[in-house]
């Protein structure tokens, strides 16, 4: 029996019409970072990406500053299925994953050349199976800083000696057993309560990212900054794997596509912020020193040390394994 065409025509019409309005995969990445961090930009690219290379079929919304999520609970979030994908800096993951704060090792990771290589390394390779064991698919990972910014008020912060009895901010208790090795007193502390401890007194010294010591107005209470290249973080997304699967195959690629190209665009965005934020500082009137190859290797040889043997202790299991593959990027 021959359809009747009328009947065939108005079954496309309604096929297509269901098409057409079909809702797009929604994909909310709950992140820290306020509007203005350069890695905002290079998310709303990515979602721009996503949405023309899927043609509107899914929708990349991004939540910042702890809209959905606090720091801390984007992984469980996402390991529950709650939120669909997030951006967490990599030593975030503490104890839980030991082996992502391998790149806080001093100067371990500090060449522009080897950070372009980690999205196809071995190294990147391991951790995203560490992820994975822990209930979160790796995504993609972006390449945020690696200009450290040594701060003060009285003298400059040059040579090693430099540290001596100077109260600084420390970031945890793995990296700060580099600067008591260097002879400073470090005390862990918010980015967010830095510059009252600064313009108080209660500390001599800070230590964050150059973006980090313009947008927080660290020239108002310190003369002077020590930028070199110590410690490399990346904030990565990972998302939630039951989620991941039920995708079409033609969404994964195309999410990996894009994740693809916003990790090699984040190497030129995150250089030329750094960039920006020296000359900013420097303009606020801060005496701004670049560290030379000398200062770099006599700062490595006291602080390096220090801070494997801790990172070792802490990843007892994976810590040599990821510092080798780090090692042969």
């Amino acid at each position: 029996m021959i359809p009747n065409p009328r009947f065939l025509a108005a079954a496309f019409a309604l096929a297509f019409a269901a098409s057409a309005t079909a809702q797009p995969v929604v994909m909310r990445i709950s992140h820290q970072v306020p509007p203005a961090h350069h890695m905002t930009k290079l998310l709303e690219s990515f979602a721009a990406d996503v949405k023309a290379r899927t043609n509107g079929g899914v929708d990349v919304q991004l939540y910042g500053s702890e809209q959905l999520a606090k720091a801390a609970e984007n992984f469980p979030q996402v390991a529950r299925g709650t939120i669909e994908a997030a951006m967490s800096v990599n030593p975030q993951w503490g104890k839980t994953i030991p082996e992502m704060s391998a790149t806080l090792i001093p100067y371990s990771m500090g060449d522009l050349e080897r950070i372009k290589r980690f999205p196809k390394s071995e190294a990147r390779k391991f951790l995203d199976a560490k992820l994975a064991e822990r209930g979160v698919h790796s995504v993609a990972w972006l390449y945020i800083t690696r200009q450290t910014i040594i701060t003060s008020s009285k003298r400059p912060i040059v040579a090693i000696d430099d540290f001596k009895g100077v109260k600084i901010r420390g970031l945890n208790s793995m990296t700060d057993t580099g600067l008591a090795a260097a002879g400073a007193a470090p005390s862990a502390m918010a980015g967010s309560e830095v510059y009252q401890a600064l313009q108080s007194g209660v500390l001599d010294a800070g230590l964050t990212d150059v973006s980090a010591a313009f947008s927080r107005k660290y020239f108002e209470v310190q003369k002077y900054g020590t930028v070199g290249p110590i410690y490399t973080i990346y904030f990565h997304m990972y998302v939630n794997p039951a989620w991941w699967t039920k995708l079409k195959p033609e969404y994964r690629q195309a999410i990996e596509a894009a994740a693809a190209k916003v990790e090699s665009d984040a190497i030129g965005v995150t250089e030329a912020t750094a960039e920006a934020a020296i000359r900013d500082l420097q303009t606020k009137g801060m005496a701004i020193h670049l560290q030379t190859p000398a200062e770099q290797a006599a700062w490595r040889a006291v602080m390096e040390p220090a801070v494997r043997d801790a990172f070792l202790k802490s990843a007892p299991e994976g810590g040599p394994k990821i510092i080798e593959l780090l090692g042969k990027i």
